[in-house]
């Protein structure tokens, strides 16, 4: 499926846009374009915003193919990375009306951690949220979400691609809500 000359734009101004660059102590070095932070490996900040519903269903989204990391893949959690000026609470709010059209709503922070994959190297804030509306999804970024039991998530995130890192904020979540 080709990707759209929306998402394609989209695409070329999320890889300029000015994001944290960290160090493994989360202490900000300063700002670098996404795509320069990306290709060389350095560590940025990125949110995780776990969005359930009343009934705790948890929404689970399809990222459009254009997305440099994880095209296709079926996410969790709505977020990104963290701007440059931007708090993480900030950018978790910027990020769940982006992605999903949700606003006004508490997120109640969780745990930040570190992470590291193969393409990705994060120091990750996790924030959760209850939202009984209708979801906006933004073209560029979303093809489709919809909520469902979270071990229904978790199921399917061994039969399809999932984003690694979300998914692991989501475990880290379960675990900790789990301990309470």
């Amino acid at each position: 499926m080709p990707i759209s000359a929306l998402e394609a734009a989209h695409r070329a101004a999320s890889d300029l846009e000015m994001v944290a660059w960290v160090d493994r102590d989360d202490q900000l070095l300063g700002g670098l374009p996404r795509q320069q932070l990306r290709e060389r490996g350095l560590i940025g900040r990125g949110t995780f915003i776990l969005l359930f519903n009343s009934a705790g269903e948890l929404c689970v989204h399809q990222r459009t193919l254009s997305k440099a990391l994880y095209p296709g893949f079926w996410d969790v959690a709505a977020g990104g990375m963290v701007g440059v000026e931007e708090s993480y609470a900030e950018s978790a709010a910027r990020e769940l009306a982006e992605e999903l059209g949700v606003s006004g709503i508490p997120l109640t922070p969780h745990e930040r951690f570190y992470f590291e994959g193969e393409q990705n190297h994060l120091w990750c804030a996790v924030f959760s949220a209850v939202w009984d509306g209708p979801l906006q999804v933004q073209p560029e970024e979303v093809q489709q979400a919809c909520f469902m039991p979270v071990d229904e998530a978790l199921r399917l995130s061994e039969q399809q691609p999932y984003c690694p890192d979300s998914l692991d904020a989501l475990k880290r979540y379960l675990a900790q809500i789990n301990t309470l």
